[in-house]
């Protein structure tokens, strides 16, 4: 199983700090797959996460938690087109259509980015679940506020696809032609690839569970290579995402305890 760095009073700490600190609350579907690099990109910035794990046993974020951002993640062979649906897939929905309305940040990646456009208005398209080395090229300039590389590689492990709903703004496309990156509201975005995976994520995915990707050895081996490569390519990435959902500005529970005071 992958370590996971995980603070279970994020939210206590993250508010008791002389300066508060941002706090995420992610949702992790599956133990092997996690924020991955994305945690340094958070932690060297003095942004706290939290996860919750309701695949074993855990709660889901209520709806009255601080949280500053959402991260939904992926989730195996688990999807949400109707094969073999996500266990909490209606909970999760609704979770995540709730913080859309309130204008908190949302990231889904993978399966997170089919909740995040079910919750949108968009719908799932039934797939196979697959393990696929892919090129995006970006479709807007100002993407991520211009910080999306204009290529660059993702790595999608997902059973089913995001059909985006009408109001989506695709802001990069993988070689398939699909949607890899984009964007509802003014600060809600899917990934169909995990940016920060690393190689033992993928790894512990195939032990984990008993449905394995066809040919996972052979991408595996592509992945090997490729790994140094999605280091330096999350950097811009995780720059323009901490902007546009605004983490780096004051936190909610401060906020909420100043609006309090008044």
């Amino acid at each position: 199983m992958a370590d996971c760095k995980s603070t279970d009073d994020a939210f206590v700490l993250a508010s008791a700090e002389a300066d508060p600190m941002n706090v995420v609350a992610v949702l992790q579907h599956t133990a092997g797959e996690y924020l991955g690099l994305m945690e340094d990109h958070l932690e060297g910035r003095r942004i706290r996460f939290q996860y919750f794990r309701p695949f074993a046993a855990g709660k889901l974020p209520s709806a009255e938690l601080p949280a500053d951002a959402l991260i939904l993640l992926g989730g195996g062979p688990w999807g949400a087109g109707g094969t073999r649906d996500l266990p909490t897939l209606e909970a999760e929905v609704e979770l995540t259509r709730q913080r859309l309305e309130e204008g908190t940040p949302v990231i889904g990646i993978g399966l997170g980015a089919q909740i995040l456009c079910l919750a949108a208005g968009g719908t799932v398209e039934t797939r196979d679940l697959t393990l696929e080395l892919l090129t995006a090229t970006r479709t807007r300039a100002d993407a991520l506020n211009g910080f999306l590389p204009e290529s660059f590689n993702q790595v999608v492990y997902m059973r089913d696809w995001p059909v985006l709903p009408d109001d989506a703004t695709v802001l990069a496309e993988d070689n398939l032609g699909r949607p890899a990156v984009w964007q509802v509201g003014e600060n809600a975005y899917g990934f169909s690839g995990n940016p920060g995976i690393k190689l033992g994520m993928v790894e512990d995915l195939i032990m984990e569970f008993e449905e394995v990707p066809v040919d996972a050895a052979e991408r595996l081996d592509e992945l090997r290579t490729l790994q140094p490569v999605l280091e330096d390519e999350l950097v811009p990435i995780m720059t323009g995402l901490v902007q546009c959902t605004s983490l780096m500005s004051s936190p909610k529970a401060a906020r909420e305890l100043d609006a309090q005071v008044v």
